[in-house]
């Protein structure tokens, strides 16, 4: 494994049911980590995304493929490998019998950490996740964002390389969003390494260095998020929306724009040249529309779809 590589996973493939009815969640999977970034798995729900993350965190064997976890062989060696890194779950399990405080404590002595190790550690953390005035708080009392924060900063009591951080931002408002995003970004200054899963596509835009979309459990682009803008889509779009959209788009919108994709009263119209699109809109009766840059999302929607997923 080369020195930058603090994660490899290698052809991985991994079903389950029988032999005669299976199921195929991950396909000749691939990729890498470098330390020192933020990697970003995208995928729309049933994509093979948390399948991915059991496989790395040796939770779940493969059926062909290797991994390489901070050097080590996974799953064989996936109890000294977890001493090396850790993870914020996607849904908050935090102790409600425990404090803030207590609930770093605790968690501390899984990996054998000495307590008083933990201790000279815990007002690290508490700074960390501006819970210092709520140490002595039951978790019934904190607010989700709060919540959240305190599963980050318990997911560093081992002082990790490489952090796991499965939809860390879901469910919290825009202001416990943005303050989890300077938390990271100090977290990866710091040289921290970080695996994240997100449905948000501005947050992994502004979050990842390099990011991997798979659908099906198959890997189909990879590359840093304007690559991924400048490789798949075109450089502007018109979102066009109203009673008269749809007609519109059907008629005049079809000889300006190189592309156009369709969801619920709106049409997208994906050009590299906005303008004959602007000026054919002036004037139409019954619609409105937004010109904005391409984006991520319209890069996620192309490559996997609009349909929705169960």
């Amino acid at each position: 494994m080369p020195d930058s590589s603090i994660l490899v996973v290698h052809k991985l493939f991994k079903s389950f049911g029988n032999a005669k009815r299976p199921l195929t969640v991950i396909e000749d999977l691939s990729f890498s980590l470098q330390r020192g970034e933020c990697y970003g798995l995208l995928g729309p729900n049933g994509a093979g995304k948390t399948t991915t993350l059991r496989l790395c965190l040796g939770l779940t064997a493969p059926d062909s493929g290797s991994i390489s976890l901070v050097g080590l062989s996974m799953p064989f060696d996936a109890r000294k490998a977890r001493t090396r890194i850790g993870v914020v779950p996607q849904g908050d399990n935090l102790d409600p019998d425990f404090t803030v405080e207590e609930n770093l404590l605790v968690y501390g002595r899984y990996f054998g950490m000495p307590h008083s190790a933990i201790r000279a550690r815990v007002p690290w953390l508490l700074d960390f996740a501006n819970l210092r005035a709520k140490r002595h708080a039951r978790i019934g009392e904190l607010s989700g964002g709060m919540k959240r924060r305190l599963t980050l900063a318990r997911a560093l009591v081992n002082d990790p390389d490489l952090i796991f951080m499965d939809e860390p931002t879901t469910g919290l408002d825009p202001q416990a969003r943005h303050m989890i995003w300077e938390r990271l970004k100090s977290l990866l200054a710091s040289g921290k390494t970080i695996l994240l899963t997100t449905h948000f596509m501005d947050e992994a835009e502004r979050l990842c260095d390099r990011l991997a979309v798979i659908d099906h459990g198959k890997l189909i682009a990879e590359g840093a998020p304007r690559q991924l803008i400048a490789e798949h889509i075109e450089s502007q779009v018109v979102e066009v929306y109203g009673d008269n959209a749809a007609s519109w788009a059907k008629s005049a919108g079809l000889g300006t724009a190189e592309r156009i994709e369709y969801s619920g009263e709106t049409a997208f119209c994906y050009t590299n040249d906005a303008a004959p699109i602007l000026a054919g809109l002036a004037g139409v009766d019954g619609v409105r529309y937004l010109h904005r840059p391409a984006n991520l999302e319209d890069v996620f929607l192309k490559l996997t779809g609009r349909e929705m997923r169960d």
